[in-house]
């Protein structure tokens, strides 16, 4: 794969109130204005992870990108720390599309969103309600709400998403009444804790977030106990119909246990809609891991430059 020189900026912009912070990658020359690629990363992800690599490879082939952090992580502003809003997820995707609207480099009839894992569904729901947004491309697509009520691989017992309703229940009267009401701690200890109650995607995850593989300083490793009924009524591939004529491609890894919440927003589809898969990949494969990374960015190049051009 040929990458080309670029330049990054860190820049800022609001989403309903809150500073969003965010990398700027521009193509070291732009022969502008130039289509434009929202990044989003994996829940608890920061920009300087998988979202920052997307960002910089198709970047790298001529796009602008802009690899944000979601509104109460990383570095953007938003309380309680670590609270997962999918619905200001989905606000923070149009506020980047309306940033980049306001850019002279780029072309604002040339935006699409790129979302990795959670920003996978949160971005195909942005998609949906901004006709702004010309395309969509997700990686390892997945749903945080529907992670937390099935489990990553569809089959977990409906007791274990009812506990933790009944943990968050609790945290809000805690905090109602002026005491900590802590936070749902998001990894177990060690590997082999995480093998052990997540199996080898929980292995994969652990080793990506907290373990040298990935880690990174600011990447959270709790959500805000009220994330979890926030995510009890959400369902962001509801409004999936409404991005036809639009298209949509995913890029599943083959071997993805969660492979099961892309073909479900595929089934959604009313527009053109491409599943892509790559050979040999697992869900956390296409985070970092370069032999699956390059050819999903030689699709998603391809892609955008069809779907995205004048």
């Amino acid at each position: 794969m040929t990458e080309n020189p670029m330049t990054r900026t860190t820049v800022t912009f609001d989403s309903a109130g809150i500073e969003i912070a965010a990398h700027l990658y521009l193509p070291a020359e732009p022969a502008g204005p130039l289509p434009a690629l929202v990044v989003g990363h994996p829940g608890t992800g920061v920009k300087e992870q998988t979202s920052g690599t997307y960002a910089q490879l198709m970047a790298s082939r001529g796009f602008v990108t802009l690899a944000f952090d979601a509104a109460y992580q990383g570095e953007s502003g938003g309380l309680p720390r670590g609270l997962e809003d999918p619905a200001q997820r989905v606000e923070d995707f149009k506020a980047a599309v309306s940033y980049l609207t306001t850019r002279p480099e780029v072309d604002a009839d040339r935006i699409g969103l790129l979302g990795v894992c959670a920003s996978g569904g949160y971005s195909l729901a942005a998609t949906a309600g901004d006709h702004r947004v010309k395309a969509v491309a997700t990686v390892c697509t997945a749903e945080p709400a529907r992670q937390f009520r099935y489990g990553a691989d569809g089959t977990q017992d409906p007791a274990v998403f009812q506990g933790l309703l009944a943990a968050a229940a609790q945290a809000r009267t805690a905090a109602a009444r002026g005491e900590d009401p802590g936070v749902l701690t998001m990894f177990p200890d060690t590997a082999a804790e995480a093998a052990a109650l997540g199996g080898q995607h929980g292995l994969e995850g652990w080793e990506y977030y907290c373990g040298p593989r990935g880690r990174h300083e600011r990447s959270a490793k709790f959500l805000a106990w009220e994330s979890v009924d926030r995510m009890a009524a959400g369902d962001v591939f509801h409004a999936v119909p409404l991005i036809g004529p639009r298209p949509i491609l995913q890029v599943l890894g083959e071997h993805a246990v969660t492979a099961w919440m892309g073909l479900e927003a595929h089934r959604r589809a009313t527009g053109p809609a491409e599943v892509h898969w790559i050979k040999g990949a697992g869900h956390v494969d296409l985070y970092d891991k370069r032999e699956y990374i390059d050819p999903a960015v030689e699709k998603l190049s391809e892609y955008f430059a069809v779907s995205l051009a004048k």
